[in-house]
């Protein structure tokens, strides 16, 4: 595998301790993407499991080898058994068939298919044990040093953690290294075999700005989001993981990002203590009117 290319997501290590809000059960993260400065952080450092967000390492690798020739989108991949065997979500392909790689790649962002990921691995690597070490390795690499990867798709293993900032400095990648792949994690549905299947991202295309990337759930994880927003010039990459309901994971990274892009438009330069305890007073509040509340009906 190349290189990886080079951002300054260096940026994300600068403030971490000073700008941390007080311990809670989640974790969070909110960065500016164009800087990769740090506008918000809370237990953004504490390991965790990744869940569905895993996926987003898989897809980062797979983009890559589609820009080194090593996969094309028309590729036809074989479902190998241990595929197949792979528990929900999935396609549940039967082994022995095969898939083009962009529709294991729109699975991946849509319906989070475990088979997808592991079809994906075993065609880059001998096995999904390879290929998650080549994942680690690759994490390494984007400054991702607390990051460990045991399979493919982020189905249930105790070894296998991160944390918020890393899973930023994985989001900022994708978006800066891939922007020709990006817009595919602001679908909300795609088509395999006459069926659709529906996204599980409830905040795209909310009157915020929301366009990607990634949900993840396990019961040991909690339910997880990393997502970009966008208003006029200015964009945020945030994550928030460790949430006992979906609502609450939505309502309170929506209110994260809200707050941060209003406080990026109004000011030359972003003062994180002021922004810090506007989040943190609105995450309190449960009366919190934000863009995601009056728009996120329409997509449940």
């Amino acid at each position: 595998m190349n290189a990886v290319k080079t951002f300054s997501l260096a940026l994300l290590y600068l403030g971490l301790t000073a700008i941390t809000a007080q311990a809670t059960d989640t974790s969070s993260i909110v960065i500016d993407a164009k800087s990769g400065n740090v506008l918000y952080s809370n237990n953004a450092e504490k390991l965790r499991y990744p869940a569905s967000l895993t996926k987003l390492m898989t897809l980062y690798i797979a983009f890559n080898a589609l820009e080194t020739g090593k996969l094309k989108l028309t590729d036809k991949l074989r479902v190998s058994a241990t595929a197949a065997s792979r528990s929900p979500s999935k396609l549940g392909m039967p082994a022995g068939s095969y898939i083009d790689v962009k529709t294991l790649i729109h699975a991946l962002i849509v319906k989070s298919a475990n088979d997808c990921a592991t079809v994906l691995a075993e065609a880059l690597s001998p096995t999904e044990a390879d290929f998650a070490v080549l994942m680690t390795k690759t994490a390494h690499r984007l400054g991702m040093h607390h990051t460990t990867f045991k399979n493919a798709s982020g189905l249930p293993n105790s070894a296998q953690k991160t944390t918020a900032k890393d899973l930023a400095i994985l989001g900022a990648a994708i978006y800066h290294h891939f922007p020709q792949y990006y817009p595919w994690f602001s679908m909300t549905e795609f088509q395999y075999n006459g069926m659709t299947y529906k996204t599980h991202n409830y905040l795209l295309n909310d009157s915020l700005g929301t366009d990607g990337m990634k949900t993840g759930y396990t019961a040991a994880s909690g339910f997880n989001i990393l997502t970009s927003a966008q208003q006029g010039k200015y964009r945020v990459i945030a994550v928030t993981m460790g949430h006992k309901k979906v609502k609450e994971r939505d309502e309170d990274i929506s209110k994260m990002m809200e707050i941060s892009l209003n406080h990026m438009q109004k000011n030359s330069s972003v003062n994180t203590a002021t922004l810090k305890n506007a989040i943190n007073s609105s995450l309190k509040s449960t009366k919190t009117k934000t863009a995601y509340n009056t728009t996120a009906k329409r997509h449940r």
